[in-house]
């Protein structure tokens, strides 16, 4: 292979990734570290396993859940993206995580009790209980991985969960999307408890790209005035 046809190559890799300069006249990719499809794939498998060992312990999952989703956005954006920058944020959502993940698994467990009391037949209208307890399981898994997408180290976790109202009151869909990736990874993880990785995985893109998919008020708003 000669040299010039090496080089051509290594310019078209750079172009569809936007490390480099474009080999035509076109507007830069938006997310150019989405473009390569099975790298992407392969980092949110990472994302997924890294999330687990965090998440071990349990009320350490948001922390977990938080320095993932900062660590795809910068890899989907084409920042530098070392697994070292993940753990800085591990660490910086660690005490407020822990909190978190401490009141979400007091909630998961009251919450799962009381759906199985409700289905055991020992109370009246137990069918009522029991579809509340699972509503509130998705919407509580819902939150928890909003949160998750909100967190800033610089505003800790109290500027996350007070910026989720307004978040939902602007994208009632998102929260749509984001109760389906709950159930999802629920589903999923109850079927093989394994495929927890790429489950997770997935729910950390699906909270990266839920915000940033199509809408018509975010064309709305980003559409030249028309006199």
């Amino acid at each position: 292979m000669s040299a010039n046809t090496k080089e051509l190559r290594a310019a078209r890799r750079a172009d569809r990734s936007g490390s480099g300069p474009t080999l035509t006249a076109r507007a830069p990719e938006r997310f150019p570290g989405a473009t390569a499809k099975f790298a992407l794939l392969g980092e949110v498998l990472l994302v997924g396993l890294l999330v687990v060992i965090v998440g071990l312990a349990v009320v350490t999952l948001p922390a977990g859940l938080a320095a993932g989703v900062r660590h795809l956005r910068r890899f989907i954006r084409a920042e530098g993206s070392p697994q070292r920058l993940f753990w800085r944020d591990v660490l910086a959502a660690l005490p407020g995580g822990i909190a978190v993940g401490f009141v979400a698994v007091v909630l998961a467990f009251a919450l799962t009790f009381d759906i199985a009391i409700a289905t055991s037949g020992a109370l009246p209208g137990g069918e009522v209980i029991a579809a509340l307890g699972w509503i509130g399981l998705a919407l509580g898994a819902a939150a928890l991985l909003g949160a998750a997408g909100q967190w800033r180290p610089e505003d800790g976790w109290k500027g996350a969960l007070r910026a989720l109202p307004k978040v939902a009151a602007r994208d009632f869909a998102g929260v749509l999307y984001l109760v389906a990736t709950g159930v999802f990874v629920g589903v999923v993880t109850w079927a093989l408890v394994p495929l927890i990785i790429p489950a997770l995985g997935c729910a950390v893109f699906a909270v990266v790209a839920i915000p940033e998919r199509p809408r018509r008020d975010r064309v709305a708003r980003t559409a030249p005035d028309q006199e």
